[in-house]
């Protein structure tokens, strides 16, 4: 008899279902076990002075996202499959390693980012996979090879970091990577790329049972570098891949002549926040890598949202420009859609400043109200109590 699972589930469909099921389940299991190790072995992340949390936490959810995600991926042979993932297996290797060190000593900035760069010139070099045109946005559709393998790492890179950067709420990097995955994997599927798809519903349904304890109040954990530097990764090659597909698709049903315009959609949150941020800290003479509190999801704790509002807004306003630009991408040209992004960068923006005006009129409030209360108590006599004495003579 023949126990092969290729033979006992044939049809592609129940096979992404049985790998989101496993990389569910197993992260689900796996994570509490992590969290007692990390209790155990003392491998805690401490409060720090920008933190929104005021516990020590355990850091390493990465390690079940990296574990789940891979082993719903194995479970089947995908002949389409090609040799792009096996780069791609290559990079993820390589990445969570150099997260768990990361996460465990505090790697230098600059050992970080050229270990990134490593790993997206072996995706883009070792695999050929390159953002070959631009779709006629603002008039440009080929590009040369030499600055379509730099724009790719490029663009690599750029998202593993801008992973890492959102990573400040619970939920909100996790839960994007989540969104995304699942996004460009549903595409994939509805045109048989089988492995690419079944690479994204893993790794969605891992962070799916991630997110379940990175929200508790009373179990939690962290990704980690080790998780952000992961899910990044691989939603940088689903995006990169989603658009290059779309160059060379010639199915009048399922091309989408603007799939950057909807890539960038989709990551909005990630790509809005990081370019705001760098270009914050460069105009203020500082690092565009030295941490602070500029992010949005900071400014928005800031002004009185939990962590779970903050992430489940941003999560919301994912969903819906997506869907929004995709019903648009008829009646629009590329460009017209890429001046639209234009838009949206302007209007996150202002909504940004404003959060940071009145972040900053509530701490002015709070320091007012503290120096009020101060000098009320210096101010404040101490009262006398008389005993009348009585004289015997």
């Amino acid at each position: 008899m023949n126990f092969i699972f290729e033979n006992l589930f044939i049809e592609k469909t129940y096979q992404l279902i049985i790998s989101m099921i496993l990389s569910f389940a197993i992260t689900w299991r796996s994570i509490p076990v992590i969290i007692n190790i990390c209790n155990l072995k003392g491998l805690m992340v401490d409060p720090i002075k920008r933190s929104s949390h005021e516990t020590p936490t355990p850091t390493f959810g990465g390690v079940a996202i990296f574990a789940s995600t891979l082993i719903g991926y194995m479970l089947w042979n995908f002949n389409d499959e090609g040799f792009l993932l096996h780069k791609v297996f290559a990079g993820l290797v390589i990445l969570f390693f150099l997260g768990i060190k990361d996460d465990l000593f505090a790697l230098d900035a600059l050992k970080k980012l050229g270990s990134q760069v490593l790993v997206a010139i072996l995706v883009v070099v070792g695999s050929d996979l390159r953002i070959t045109s631009f779709f006629g946005i603002f008039g440009i559709y080929e590009l040369p090879y030499i600055i379509s393998a730099a724009f790719t790492i490029f663009l690599i890179v750029a998202l593993i970091n801008s992973f890492n950067l959102i990573d400040g709420v619970d939920g909100l990097s996790g839960g994007i990577a989540m969104i995304a995955s699942a996004g460009f994997a549903l595409w994939f599927a509805l045109n048989n790329e089988w492995s690419l798809a079944c690479l994204g519903f893993s790794m969605a349904a891992s962070l799916l049972g991630f997110l379940r304890y990175n929200f508790s109040p009373t179990n939690k954990i962290f990704m980690g570098d080790t998780g952000s530097l992961i899910v990044g990764f691989v939603v940088a090659v689903l995006a990169i891949k989603f658009v290059q597909f779309n160059v060379f698709n010639t199915n009048p049903n399922s091309v989408y002549r603007n799939a950057p315009v909807i890539a960038i959609i989709l990551l909005s949150v990630p790509i809005f926040d990081t370019l705001r941020v760098f270009g914050l800290r460069i105009l203020k003479g500082k690092s565009p890598f030295k941490a602070d509190r500029l992010h949005l999801h900071h400014l928005m704790v800031d002004n009185g949202l939990s962590h779970i509002a903050t992430s489940f807004i941003l999560y919301f306003a994912t969903i819906s420009l997506t869907t929004f630009t995709y019903v648009l991408r008829k009646y629009f040209t590329n460009t017209q859609l890429s001046l639209s992004l234009l838009v949206l960068f302007a209007g996150y923006l202002l909504i940004a400043r404003q959060l940071e005006i009145r972040r900053l009129k509530f701490y002015k409030q709070k320091i007012t109200n503290k120096e009020v209360e101060k000098n009320i108590k210096a101010n404040r006599k101490p009262t006398l109590k008389f005993e009348r004495s009585i004289n015997p003579n």
